[in-house]
């Protein structure tokens, strides 16, 4: 079956809840759209929405690489060369991991539509449901006391919260988090890189009575070597996000010492579905705990998340809720969300449909 069409189009999908993170603000959600129509009329859709600031694409070049003359070399292939296309795709823009997600997932979107089965069953579905982490921005504590209660009368049982300005700060936030709320949610912390080797291990310290989940890229993304250089009790709990982008990143943070206990994919650092599945696999092989995230993106990109990290046996964590404070979006559908807790529909390909 071949393709016929290829377009691509950029929306502001809006964010009804603006958040600040170590080092930035996120009030506006820009995503960029490709969809791939087959000669028999079957569509798929992908989304990438870039992190500049981690993979040094900037969105001006997301939508560059999307314009329609550069995709023209899809146009007239055959969809079930799936893995050779993508491979092409990463070939053509090595540099651009968000244009390759939306190429990428568009194809895997087609292809499971045109085979008629779910992009989780073609993958080798493993994991039937996980609750869903919800993001608190970084706040004052009492600004954070009142969007955890939120949460919870939401239905979300789990709470990722981003500290990494302030220690002190961080720490206090974490404390009357549970001392409100007690064990009612877990509780995961993202430091986006603001602290210090000692920092990390103060923190912990000074925490560890609180049952902190996990410990999302305390250090610099760069700073590879002091992460192994931290005792191996606490790099158990150390999620590794900003450092990991590529395979290559997964090999060089499982070379002894290892690292970190768990990689965070994400399909915009990696480059879509085809590279998080080499990065899983990886992780597979060294006994790493995978913990899907997200940057604030369509129901499009997280459904595609959501399918392959239940394709992969060592998921443990999810956070993907970057959809749920869009303001509006291109499709409908996707995942299924229940009381904090994330499914994949039985429909074919992602189950969206354009609106």
């Amino acid at each position: 079956m071949k393709i016929k069409s290829i377009k691509a189009w950029s929306t502001d999908l809006g964010n009804t809840k603006p958040y600040t993170i170590a080092f930035k603000t996120i009030d506006e959600v820009v995503n960029a759209f490709v969809e791939i129509t087959l000669e028999d009329g079957t569509t798929g859709i992908g989304a990438g929405c870039p992190s500049e600031y981690v993979t040094g694409e900037p969105l001006s070049q997301t939508q560059e690489i999307l314009q329609e003359q550069h995709l023209a070399f899809l146009a007239g292939r055959d969809i079930r060369e799936l893995h050779q296309l993508n491979f092409e795709v990463w070939q053509k823009f090595p540099k651009n991991p968000a244009a390759r997600a939306a190429i990428d997932i568009a194809l895997y979107d087609a292809f499971t539509k045109y085979l008629d089965v779910p992009l989780v069953k073609y993958l080798g579905q493993k994991i039937k449901s996980l609750p869903t982490s919800n993001t608190i921005g970084i706040k004052n504590v009492e600004e954070t006391l009142k969007e955890a209660e939120e949460y919870g009368q939401r239905g979300f049982t789990v709470l990722k919260v981003k500290l990494g300005k302030d220690l002190g700060e961080d720490i206090e936030r974490i404390v009357k988090l549970r001392e409100k709320f007690g064990q009612k949610f877990i509780i995961r912390i993202d430091a986006n890189q603001g602290y210090t080797i000692d920092q990390t291990i103060d923190f912990y310290n000074r925490t560890k009575h609180l049952n902190i989940e996990l410990i999302e890229q305390p250090l610099p993304a760069k700073a590879i070597a002091d992460l192994k250089r931290l005792p191996d009790e606490i790099k158990q709990t150390i999620a590794a996000d900003e450092s990991l982008i590529t395979p290559k990143d997964a090999l060089l943070l499982n070379s002894a010492p290892r690292a970190a206990g768990i990689f965070n994919i994400k399909l915009m650092k990696c480059g879509g579905i085809n590279q998080a599945l080499k990065i899983a696999d990886i992780a597979l092989h060294d006994q790493v705990d995978l913990f899907w995230g997200c940057n604030d993106e369509s129901i499009v990109s997280i459904t595609a998340a959501l399918h392959v990290a239940f394709a992969c046996a060592n998921t443990k964590y999810i956070d993907l809720d970057g959809s749920l404070d869009l303001a509006r979006d291109v499709v409908k559908g996707g995942f299924i969300l229940k009381d904090g807790v994330m499914s994949c529909s039985d429909k074919p390909g992602l189950g969206v449909e354009r609106i």
